[in-house]
């Protein structure tokens, strides 16, 4: 992005947008993995065993942090949005049928996973109190093998990986440009990955490309949009060239 002498309100408009969802996804993010440590430090890992080990399970263990870690997952999405929109707006011309496509997979991502994490964080605990086991294990995350697991995953790799590959092509240069283009190519690489290893059922593949390799470099190109972005609207040096 090549610095514009004046900034119009639409471009005003989507730096603040940019930077406030960049900033509030990177603390979505930073939230989530303190929650995911905390619970594997906290609580017995568990792994899926039938639907009486997880009701056993549910009931022996606080789910305070698990939910907040899934209601962080769920504000993400349309975040992520937010980010996307505002990359669109302020990227060159040429690079917009990229960025659209982007935006169209990030949409998708944000309806997939936020079906999933509205489910858990409201059908689940409401069936497990009422003792409405019936379906249960279709939809709780526990079971990689449920439908809405499925789907989740769908959000989580395939959309998600597509769209920060296309918004990758918005960035080119040395300096903070090249820091959010590798982010967002190592995101995109390592959500598809994540999907191989989910179709393969190899659990440890997953884990690695979706909680460490998505989870580290979305964190990296989200705070680093949010500084970057802050500083455009300082007067500094833009991240891609302003097409009015």
């Amino acid at each position: 992005m090549q610095h514009a002498a004046v900034v119009s309100p639409r471009l005003h408009v989507a730096l603040a947008l940019g930077f406030w969802a960049a900033l509030g996804a990177a603390l979505t993010l930073l939230v989530f993995s303190v929650c995911l440590v905390a619970v594997l430090l906290v609580q017995p890992l568990y792994l899926w065993d039938g639907l009486a080990g997880y009701l056993a399970y549910a009931r022996a263990n606080p789910p305070l942090l698990a939910r907040l870690a899934q209601l962080m997952l769920l504000l993400l999405g349309p975040l992520l949005v937010l980010l996307l929109s505002s990359i669109h707006e302020l990227c060159a011309v040429e690079q917009r049928p990229l960025t659209r496509a982007s935006l169209c997979f990030g949409l998708a991502f944000a309806a997939l996973t936020g079906s999933h994490y509205v489910v858990q964080l409201t059908a689940v605990p409401a069936a497990v109190r009422s003792g409405s086991y019936a379906g249960l294990e279709q939809i709780v995350q526990a079971n990689p093998y449920s439908a809405m697991s499925a789907i989740n995953m769908l959000g989580w790799t395939l959309c998600l990986g597509l769209a920060t590959l296309l918004a990758a092509a918005a960035f080119s240069g040395s300096g903070a440009p090249r820091v959010i283009r590798v982010s967002l190519l190592v995101c995109g690489a390592s959500c598809l990955l994540g999907g191989v290893g989910y179709g393969l059922e190899q659990a440890a593949l997953v884990f690695v490309t979706i909680n460490l390799g998505m989870g580290g470099a979305l964190t990296v190109a989200t705070l680093a949009l949010a500084l970057h972005l802050y500083r455009w609207r300082r007067g500094a040096q833009p991240l891609t060239e302003v097409a009015e």
